[in-house]
């Protein structure tokens, strides 16, 4: 039988539980802040930009939501060690596709921002695969239970 104790666990586990948590909290405001926008504020974004906000349909605001739920819970996963944490990034990167991909196949995202705009989303993936990675990782590793 593998049991492995918090001694056995590398200090970096607990860094990287806490960034992924920090990170996926910053998402989930984010994500706050967009579906709560202000008709105030969004008549003072740049002309580019509203337009984007007013075509993002529903269903990418819950990919969206969906997306930074699971990352957050995901993080809370790997800090109490539970191996349900790959799950739920896996879930998280899943939504975050979809996100992505509606954001430039549903809205005018991609006359708005460019090649340029691309630079955040592929950061967000590289981001949300290497936390799936590393959870899938601290499972076989058997660090988490």
């Amino acid at each position: 039988m593998n049991t492995t104790t918090a001694a056995t666990l590398p200090a970096s586990h607990w860094l990287i539980a806490v960034i992924a948590l920090l990170w996926n909290l910053l998402g989930l405001a984010m994500f706050v802040l967009q579906v709560t926008l202000s008709p105030e504020a969004l008549a003072a974004l740049p002309d580019a930009q509203r337009r984007v906000h007013e075509a993002t349909p529903a269903w990418m605001n819950m990919a969206f939501g969906i997306a930074v739920v699971a990352g957050v819970l995901g993080a809370v996963a790997l800090l109490l060690r539970r191996r349900w944490a790959a799950m739920l990034f896996a879930v998280s990167l899943a939504a975050l596709v979809v996100q992505i991909l509606g954001a430039f196949l549903a809205t005018p995202a991609w006359a708005a921002h460019g090649v340029a705009g691309l630079a955040m989303p592929v950061l967000l993936l590289v981001i949300a695969g290497v936390l799936w990675a590393y959870a899938r990782k601290a499972t076989t590793r058997g660090w988490l239970r």
